[in-house]
């Protein structure tokens, strides 16, 4: 009998951000164990006051392994019914949803207590964020409702999996994110960098992602500014910030702030959306990857730094040291300029060639078939 899995949740048609990369490879991880998976994805995801970026679509092909159907409306709750039974028929052992946002609750919730209405399917639900970063009315009912639905959950930090513990006691499990192997392989630093048209000579460090005032992107500008100060005065090469990630939010006020401290020359902005094919460059052509954050649960900067064995700065919040081994894959801050700018210059002081051993040693314990033996343990 050939085991069946659906997963509900962002796929493509939708950009190949942290999300929609991480279900597809893990859908391709399902197949690769026999599964037939099936995905049910959104054909319409955010209303456009919830989406700060320019635009929610991928400009990729089909992706022409995968079975997706792109139907669920989350703002329509005919529409989930529907979904409901729809899917409630297919009878599958297995129904696998992610949950970030507590605005997906009432969707999802709905479509998943119909689905259990056929006794045969267990839902397992992988939470990012149980407590969002950014709050809003209704998150705790939202929220609520959601978890009501579901059987057994998988977490990807310690941090979340608390935060469920204060909503619910159903099983769960805390598995580490895995690596993301979909993005490229590694290359010579200076190909990157002609690739992106940057000085192969030059120190450069890497803030990636999309770019929102929990990631404290501020905080390292200001880093950059003590740094740079120390390095004039000592006569040190200038260490030079390459942001690549497209503005969620505030970009006239990191504009003047990079102007108001007189870094312009140090920076290199890439600031719209990274297609998946050019993430590789952007990983390849750094010294080190910062992540200055004020708050976090887990990161999926932290597994891709991991996949192109580069060695990370991270701040003491949520669950981002969890995965460093100090002084070993990377250096931990507290979320001040001044700590950040400390840690950067050590980063330095110890060099890239020091971190690499455990990096290379590390990155071999989070793969995708741990996650995938996980969801099937949960739902027996």
């Amino acid at each position: 009998m050939e085991k069946e899995l659906i997963l509900i949740g962002t796929t493509w048609p939708f950009r190949s951000g942290g999300i929609a990369s991480f279900n597809e490879r893990l859908a391709r991880q399902f197949q690769q164990q026999g599964f037939k998976v099936t995905i049910y994805t959104f054909s319409l995801q955010y209303p456009s006051f919830l989406f700060p970026g320019k635009s929610q679509y991928s400009t990729e092909p089909t992706p022409s392994d995968l079975t997706i159907h792109v139907s669920i409306n989350s703002i329509n709750p005919f529409n989930w019914i529907w979904m409901g039974f729809k899917i409630a028929q297919l009878k599958a052992p297995i129904i696998l949803v992610r949950f970030w946002l507590p605005f997906m609750g009432p969707c999802l919730g709905t479509i998943l207590r119909i689905i259990k209405w056929n006794r045969v399917s267990k839902v397992i639900c992988i939470a990012d964020n149980i407590i969002p970063h950014e709050k809003r009315f209704g998150d705790y009912w939202f929220t609520k409702y959601f978890i009501g639905a579901v059987d057994g959950f998988i977490t990807m930090s310690e941090k979340v999996h608390q935060d469920l513990r204060s909503f619910t006691h159903k099983k769960g499990l805390t598995c580490s994110h895995p690596l993301y192997d979909s993005f490229g392989n590694i290359m010579p630093k200076e190909a990157a960098r002609k690739h992106l048209g940057l000085p192969a000579d030059e120190h450069i460090i890497l803030f990636f992602g999309f770019i929102r005032k929990y990631k404290g992107l501020d905080l390292l500008l200001e880093a950059l500014k003590i740094v740079a100060t120390k390095n004039i005065a000592s006569q040190k090469a200038p260490i030079k910030l390459l942001i690549a990630g497209e503005y969620y939010e505030g970009k006239e006020n990191y504009q003047s702030l990079i102007e108001s401290l007189g870094i312009q020359d140090l920076i290199y902005a890439f600031t719209e959306f990274i297609p998946q094919d050019e993430v590789q460059y952007y990983l390849n052509a750094c010294d080190f990857v910062i992540q200055p954050y004020r708050n976090a649960t887990q990161s999926g900067v932290t597994p891709l730094a991991y996949h192109f064995e580069k060695p990370m700065l991270v701040t003491n919040v949520g669950a981002l040291p969890d995965m460093i081994e100090a002084d070993q894959s990377g250096l931990v801050a507290n979320p001040t300029p001044e700590s950040i700018a400390a840690q950067i210059e050590q980063l330095y002081l110890l060099g890239e060639d020091y971190f690499l051993p455990h990096l290379r040693r590390e990155k071999k314990k989070y793969q995708w078939d741990q996650l995938a033996n996980a969801i099937i343990d949960l739902s027996k």
